[in-house]
């Protein structure tokens, strides 16, 4: 018999406009000092319950603009959308493209001004930005409801939790509890302990220990339950967050999951999933093996191993990796994967020569540390993405090949030969353009094409030694050259520089 099902809510906007901290608030808890660099950088799913006694899941998303495909992702799941704007900043970039994914996928929202309790807000000026975008809240031409909000003072997050209910039960999401359960897998880790593990959210049934678990081709028997808070539980049901542990290979992010009475049929589910896609394929380190290709068309690449702590964080990494390059050298990962910087990853690292390990919020095991000491293998670690990326651009800046190059500094037109003796000859002329030195060397340019070289021995202005002449002054000087030089050829002062 189907049942109303509690609501799945997503926060979204743009970074540092305050998801975290009202989910805070609502949780009574302090995420955001534990975040790195005080930014959200992986989804993570909390079941509340309000005083009524209804139940909400709150999916927190990342706002960097570097977690697109997650905040999509995440939006996909859930049956609301909470558009966080900041009353400080207004609408920003990312504010715009939660706008847009969430009228594409015409998702029902409400939005949630954010820090109204900070000196310089202007609720006003929020709400036109709104309108500007073509989201109209009540009282600015439209019917979407606002809720002005603290996370500081906790004005208007009741309000906020009661909108969320009248919306859920205006739109009225059913599900069938006496039924194997099935959701969507939002993140995956592999924890060195527990194996390899998997957030859902249940979109139907009900999940129960003793099941089996199947995806994106790999399977779980479902020896024990976690809850979101980390807590073992015998079963949980529709529009609950759930941790499922022990799947056999990495499941894909965003794909469905079902569970099984029996192994079987959660194999041949496995096995049906993987024909339609391919799978994030991993050994048994966590390590997902990619092409060793590393030059062409004149680029040649910097190798990279990458080891995240999670399946998103590696697809958001690799992402930001893929748009940086300069015009000589570019990123390659050559090996990539989810968990701690292992043996196998050195010795991945070691197939290329000057190949860097980088690490996203993950650990190095001992063993790979003393291995890549000995190896001379750098690894590198980071939990901030932009402090990542700016690692990356700076290396790409370093080792990005030279190339020498000729500059021409002047070009001066010969007006006369005065001498000629034993690869020496003195000339006269005049400097067209640049500065025109001794000891220089030059090109002998005759009829647009080069007949040869030579080096500039003396200078003089005015039967005067000089070191240089500069534009439009006349001079004479000895060259050297086994070219002959006549009256009508350019000379031009080349240097050589290194880009």
């Amino acid at each position: 018999m189907a049942e109303l099902r509690p609501p799945v809510v997503a926060m979204l906007g743009h970074i540092d406009h305050g998801k975290s901290s009202l989910l805070d608030y609502i949780r009574k808890t302090n995420i955001v000092e534990k975040e790195a660099g005080g930014i959200t950088q992986h989804p993570s799913v909390y079941e509340i319950t309000c005083t009524n006694g209804t139940h909400i899941t709150f999916i927190d998303t990342p706002g960097h603009e570097a977690f697109t495909s997650i905040r999509t992702r995440c939006a996909s799941v859930a049956d609301i959308a909470i558009l966080i704007v900041s009353a400080e900043d207004g609408v920003r970039p990312q504010t715009v493209e939660v706008i847009k994914y969430i009228k594409e996928c015409n998702l029902p929202y409400l939005v949630a001004i954010t820090k109204v309790d900070k000196t310089n807000a202007d609720i006003g000026r929020v709400k036109q930005s709104l309108a500007e975008n073509e989201v109209y809240v009540e009282g600015y031409g439209g019917n979407i409801s606002v809720v002005e909000v603290s996370a500081v003072t906790g004005q208007g997050v009741d309000d906020l939790l009661d909108m969320i209910g009248l919306l859920s039960e205006f739109e009225g999401k059913t599900a069938e509890r006496d039924v194997l359960g099935s959701g969507v897998i939002i993140e995956s880790r592999l924890d060195p302990k527990r194996g390899i593990t998997a957030v859902g959210i249940i979109q139907e049934g009900t999940v129960k220990q003793g099941l089996f678990a199947a995806s994106s081709g790999t399977i779980a028997p479902i020896r024990f339950l976690l809850d979101t808070e980390g807590n073992t539980v015998e079963e949980l049901s529709f529009s609950s967050p759930v941790q499922i542990i022990g799947w056999d290979k990495m499941p894909m992010i965003g794909a469905e999951f079902k569970t099984f009475l029996k192994k079987e049929d959660a194999l041949t589910y496995a096995e049906s999933f993987a024909e339609k896609g391919r799978t994030l394929g991993t050994d048994s380190q966590g390590s997902t093996l990619g092409s060793k290709t590393l030059e062409s068309e004149g680029v040649v690449a910097l190798p990279i191993v990458l080891k995240t702590d999670t399946a998103g964080s590696l697809e958001v990494v690799s992402n930001e990796l893929n748009k940086i390059s300069r015009e000589k050298i570019t990123p390659k990962i050559i090996s990539s994967g989810v968990g701690a910087i292992n043996e196998n990853d050195v010795k991945s690292a070691l197939t290329a020569p000057d190949t860097y390990i980088i690490g996203f919020n993950t650990k190095v095991d001992s063993q790979a540390a003393n291995l890549a000491e000995r190896s001379g293998i750098a690894i590198l670690t980071f939990n901030i993405i932009y402090e990542l990326t700016d690692k990356i651009q700076e290396l790409l800046a370093e080792k990005e090949p030279r190339v020498e190059t000729e500059q021409i500094e002047c070009s001066i037109k010969v007006l006369k030969i005065f001498s000629t003796a034993k690869n020496k000859q003195v000339i006269g002329g005049k400097v067209l353009s640049g500065t025109f030195r001794q000891d220089t060397e030059i090109k002998i340019i005759r009829r647009e094409s080069e007949i040869g070289r030579g080096k500039v021995k003396e200078l003089q202005k005015g039967r005067v030694a000089t070191s240089s002449a500069n534009e439009g002054e006349e001079f004479g000087a000895l060259i050297e050259s086994k070219f002959e030089i006549a009256p009508g050829d350019t000379l031009e002062v080349i240097t050589k520089v290194i880009k």
